[in-house]
């Protein structure tokens, strides 16, 4: 049996601003990713990654064409319905860590749960030790390396069992080794929980763990550079 479609966009475009001012960020960019599957977005900075990223998550809507999000039209949703689709469905993981200082590592970890109103129970725990940070559960993210602080990240984004990961530049600022640890975090995390990731990044080493790749040049998708 086919794995289910868990992200899709059909012929997507999104504009900024209007008249001579407006600018095109994505045209006519068509992805399908199902449970389990590994989606590496790659090209220049300015090309588009984010924002598809932004689109698939639910975060923004497209100008032209359509979002589907476990089957469900994100356009046609209200905000609130939305809102509440991508906290029980997405996790997300940004290059910039987006940690809070104030909370500790235990509890940046159960903050998506405590948004949704869910009770945390042991799940923090249980994915320090996922990530190898069980003996930093009480520690505050200033006190830790950023390679910790991205696996922290990468705790966050799982623990509430998305279905879609989305991962924007996640190794961007770690160190090889780091970036490397991460990476391999999260693709045995992933395929272990059946989730989507699709992933934005630069780095061609990032890209070529993931099973598929959709690379854009200003704004549309193109065939990948091949590596000389």
């Amino acid at each position: 049996m086919a794995a289910p479609i868990i992200a899709r966009a059909d012929h997507v475009a999104k504009r900024y601003g209007e008249g001579q001012a407006a600018t095109w960020a994505l045209r006519d960019v068509s992805l399908e990713v199902a449970a389990g599957e590994f989606v590496a977005v790659t090209g220049r900075s300015g090309c588009g990654k984010s924002t598809l990223l932004h689109l698939l998550g639910g975060m923004d809507q497209p100008t032209a064409g359509q979002v589907w999000l476990l089957g469900q039209a994100t356009a046609s949703l209200s905000d609130d319905a939305l809102t509440a689709l991508r906290r029980r469905a997405v996790g997300f993981v940004f290059q910039a860590f987006h940690l809070l200082p104030t909370l500790s590592v235990r509890e940046n970890i159960e903050l998506p749960l405590v948004l949704a109103g869910r009770a945390p129970g042991a799940r923090a725990a249980e994915l320090a030790a996922a990530v190898e940070l069980d003996a930093r559960l009480d520690r505050f993210p200033g006190e830790l390396s950023g390679g910790e602080q991205q696996r922290v990240a990468l705790a966050r984004a799982l623990i509430h069992e998305p279905a879609l990961i989305l991962a924007d530049e996640p190794t961007g600022n770690l160190d090889s080794q780091s970036a490397g640890r991460v990476l391999q975090l999260l693709i045995r995390l992933s395929r272990e929980r059946k989730a989507a990731v699709i992933m934005a990044t630069h780095s061609t080493e990032a890209a070529a763990l993931a099973g598929r790749i959709l690379h854009l040049a200003d704004g549309v998708a193109v065939p990948a550079p091949v590596a000389l």
